[in-house]
């Protein structure tokens, strides 16, 4: 069913003040936008660093993005009407669960972009952790582009030991996509370790770009 003209209102809403929010509190610079496909199915694939990172990608994007969440986050009242304004996908606390990955399977179908983080959980250290494969069974059934992207200084402004966030420069830096088409050739390891390899390679050019911007200031500075 096409979402009703309120709760796209509200979407944009949210994301013209997200943005600015970034802009002002975060300073937040985004990097290889132009990789994001204009239309068409997409599943966007990010590490993971802090609890602001959904929203980070989220207002990376021109195009409307499509939430998980774990089934927990729908018990507290207030959070529930938020992501239930959003669309947010329910998904069980191992994973996707059944109803989880039709759901997903069904907007990237219809042309919506997802985001999930293939790490599974937050980074401990700021780096890029490991990925679990669970994305590669969305990969192989639909023909939904997979779009790479790292967010760097998320994790000094909200690392997980913290119980709130504080200030911190932060950078989005998207990576070229692969065609679903070319990703069901791959067999399911091949495809982690490429998605793997781009998201680490995005990370490192967010954290590059991010410390000559800190350079720049410290010279100003001196």
């Amino acid at each position: 069913m096409p979402r009703s003209l309120p709760k796209r209102l509200w979407y944009e809403f949210l994301h013209v003040v997200c943005r600015l929010l970034g802009v002002i509190l975060f300073q937040i610079r985004v990097s290889g936008r132009e990789h994001v496909p204009a239309e068409g199915g997409a599943l966007v694939l990010s590490n993971h660093q802090s609890h602001f990172d959904p929203v980070l990608i989220g207002l990376a994007c021109d195009r409307r993005l499509n939430y998980l969440a774990r089934k927990t986050l729908f018990g507290f009242a207030p959070f529930r009407w938020l992501i239930e304004s959003l669309d947010a996908i329910p998904i069980d606390r191992e994973g996707l669960g059944l109803e989880g990955l039709k759901e997903t399977l069904r907007r990237l179908k219809r042309g919506e972009m997802v985001l999930i983080f293939p790490e599974g959980t937050r980074t401990r250290d700021g780096e890029v952790a490991p990925f679990k494969p669970g994305f590669s069974a969305l990969a192989k059934r639909t023909d939904a582009w997979l779009v790479p992207v790292a967010i760097e200084g998320a994790f000094d402004a909200w690392p997980r030991r913290h119980l709130l966030p504080g200030l911190a420069t932060i950078h989005i830096q998207f990576g070229e996509p692969i065609a679903g088409s070319e990703a069901r050739q791959w067999d399911e390891r091949e495809l982690v370790a490429e998605i793997e390899r781009r998201i680490r390679a995005c990370h490192a050019a967010a954290r590059a770009h991010r410390e000559r911007i800190r350079g720049v200031r410290s010279k100003k500075i001196v």
